[in-house]
């Protein structure tokens, strides 16, 4: 999955700071409706890393029943905050 295509398909564009907040809003409406029915882990992991990064995230608990994504999921949740200390 490459992000500017995930981007484009949910809210249209590739630019995210030209989305008004009507049009964020269903993006990421139609992101979790999508991350409830993916059933492809990888494509489940993807979708839920951009929902985090805008904010949205579901718990690790709902979004992943296998306990290595969850712990996949802490590591990306870690290595991001690292990411905006630094």
């Amino acid at each position: 999955m490459d992000f500017d295509d995930q981007l484009r398909r949910y809210f249209g564009t590739a630019d995210i700071a030209t989305l008004t907040p009507s049009v964020l809003g269903a993006g990421i409406e139609r992101m979790k409706v999508d991350l409830g029915l993916e059933r492809d882990r990888a494509r489940r992991f993807a979708l839920w890393t951009l929902l985090h990064m805008m904010g949205e995230a579901p718990d690790l608990d709902v979004a992943f029943e296998d306990e290595r994504d969850r712990e996949a999921a802490r590591n990306f949740m870690d290595m991001m905050g690292r990411a905006a200390d630094g």
